[in-house]
């Protein structure tokens, strides 16, 4: 039952905090876009006071997730890999649900192709918004999987490697488009247009952390093996 009633309140939190997500885009969006909120490019630079603040409100985000993933699956009695599932899946649920509340707030994203600003930690992150919703359905499926199972997961060090590499390269798809803007200046994100993405590297990235996150799933950590390779 300890289970089923954590999987139930990180759900709730995770669509809570998206809501507050959504309004809070909402606003901005309307003060930084009063003309037509439903389009963002070319950017409207925010302010350097309201950038501090959004980049710090985004790194807190994640420390919310985080420390209600590792609260839950604490008093479950479970190590890194089910705190891990409880934070994707936490992290998961939240984004999807970002998109489904601005959808409903807002109408946008208006296309399924809409680039969108998707984080600004190290630097602003572009791309279409179901590139990481994509990665989002992922994590919610592979984390509550992972939740309901009563046997002990462990990732492997093979497979952690798999999965650090996939995300290394879903990274560089979202984080190149910027990275010319910041070599030219402040002056070049403002006549920034949404271009090409790195679908090559978005594709190889996310089908390595599938593969290496069902692993996982399959994996049987009671297996009688000389296979000394397990990192958890």
């Amino acid at each position: 039952m300890i289970f089923k009633r954590n999987i139930i309140w990180l759900s709730l939190f995770a669509i809570a905090m998206a809501y507050v997500e959504a309004v809070l885009v909402v606003h901005l969006r309307t003060i930084y876009y009063p003309g037509n909120p439903l389009s963002i490019f070319p950017l409207e630079l925010m302010s350097h006071r309201d950038l501090g603040i959004e980049i710090a409100r985004e790194f807190f985000t994640v420390v919310m997730m985080l420390a209600v993933a590792v609260l839950a699956e604490k008093e479950a009695g479970k190590g890194f890999t089910r705190i891990f599932a409880a934070f994707v899946f936490v992290f998961g649920l939240w984004d999807i649900f970002y998109y489904v509340w601005l959808k409903l707030m807002i109408g946008w994203p208006v296309s399924w192709s809409e680039w969108d600003v998707l984080f600004l930690i190290p630097w602003p992150w572009f791309g279409p918004w179901i590139a990481p919703v994509l990665i989002a359905l992922l994590f919610v499926l592979w984390g509550g999987r992972i939740l309901f199972m009563k046997n002990d997961v462990r990732f492997t060090r093979g497979m952690a490697l798999l999965f650090i590499l996939g995300v290394i390269l879903a990274l560089v798809a979202f984080l190149q488009p910027a990275v010319p803007l910041l070599v030219e200046g402040e002056e070049a994100f403002r006549h920034f247009q949404p271009d090409g993405f790195l679908w090559r590297f978005y594709v190889a990235g996310y089908l390595l952390m599938a593969y290496s996150l069902w692993r996982v799933v399959r994996h049987d950590p009671n297996r009688q093996t000389k296979d000394q390779s397990k990192l958890f």
